[in-house]
């Protein structure tokens, strides 16, 4: 995969136009981009005659070793508001890093990385999963534990037919799945500290941000840190709208991609912190404000109504700006003495395991 700079692009951007809103935003925003980030077509598909792009952004230093802060988005396609947050808030973002001297000296010292749109082909189709019937959340080689064997919403083999159909038993990867992976792997993984943020619809009335696993109740080994972070952003904004805890708080799945990618990040056995997020938005806050949403696929998981849609635009600039800043400042969450680590756990077990 070779970086390009945006104004020489690896692609003829014609070839993709007018497929997806969110694609021509995209193409858009790149262009604003300038050569102050670079490009790479991670990978295309071809549907229904059309063909679809799968692009990854890399903005600031060059050096994969600094903090590092990643952003994806559509990996379910009926949840195109994740990718319209994602492109909302990189506009404004690529707004500010013309003008503003704090930006700019932000990414001289920090990496911006995001896959705005993983799931191309099933925003077209107004469908869940993928063009081949595969929920991607579902699709990476991770059995959960203590799952029932009936419970279709943690992924099952049956038939592609079905919703959350995790894919053929030790078949590989689905190319949107593959791609999302390798681009983690090389772009974030190098880095001394890395927090990424994977943007989703659907599940409550309350914004969530989960942090793994979603494959077991048990904790996982950062939860010092998850819970210093929680901390630090309690303290920042106190009034914030976040439920944060694990995601299998709520409930358990087989196939979670960032199971897979935390655990391949923590086998590798160095001193290095990747800490994957998932922000849930609560559809249902939308459905109970407007019910007629409900009958309707799209409006299941997104907002109909312009000024909640305008609201929810907005609603997460502070958050994402909040975590880019953390990042670059671990001192007072992540690098802290052993012995307030330890007490941390405690805390972080009392407060998400105490079952």
């Amino acid at each position: 995969m070779k970086l390009v700079k945006a104004h020489s692009l690896p692609f003829d951007v014609t070839r993709y136009t007018g497929v997806l809103p969110e694609l021509d935003e995209l193409f858009e925003l790149i262009t604003i981009m300038g050569d102050k980030g670079k490009v790479k077509l991670l990978g295309e598909i071809e549907h229904s005659n059309r063909h679809f792009p799968l692009i990854g952004l890399t903005i600031g230093t060059e050096d994969k070793t600094a903090p590092t802060f990643g952003l994806f988005a559509g990996v379910h396609g009926l949840e195109r508001i994740g990718s319209q947050v994602l492109l909302a808030y990189l506009r404004t973002f690529l707004n500010l890093l013309q003008w503003d001297k704090n930006t700019q000296d932000i990414l001289q010292r920090t990496r911006f990385v995001l896959i705005p749109v993983i799931n191309p082909v099933g925003m077209f189709l107004k469908r869940r999963s993928n063009g081949n019937g595969v929920d991607l959340m579902r699709n990476a080689p991770v059995k959960a534990d203590k799952i029932s064997p009936f419970s279709f919403y943690g992924g099952h083999r049956i038939s592609s037919r079905l919703p959350w159909y995790q894919g053929v038993e030790n078949s590989p990867m689905e190319l949107e799945a593959e791609v999302l992976c390798n681009f983690v792997k090389e772009e974030v993984f190098s880095s001394q500290l890395a927090i990424s943020v994977d943007v989703h619809s659907g599940y409550g009335t309350k914004d969530r941000f989960w942090f793994p696993y979603a494959k077991t109740r048990n904790p996982f080994k950062n939860i010092s840190e998850a819970l210093g972070l929680k901390t630090l952003l309690d303290k920042t904004y106190p009034n914030h709208i976040y439920k944060v805890e694990p995601q299998s708080n709520q409930y358990v799945t087989h196939g979670d991609l960032w199971d897979f990618l935390y655990d391949q990040h923590s086998s590798l056995e160095n001193n290095r912190l990747f800490l994957p997020f998932c922000l849930e938005m609560g559809s249902w806050l939308w459905i109970k404000k407007n019910f007629r949403q409900a009958f309707s696929i799209l409006g299941v998981f997104n907002p109909i109504a312009t000024h909640r849609l305008q609201r929810t635009l907005r609603r997460h600039i502070h958050l994402f700006d909040f975590l880019l800043r953390a990042v670059q400042s671990p001192g007072s969450w992540a690098e802290i003495p052993s012995t307030e680590k330890l007490l941390l756990r405690k805390q972080a077990l009392d407060l998400w395991y105490e079952d």
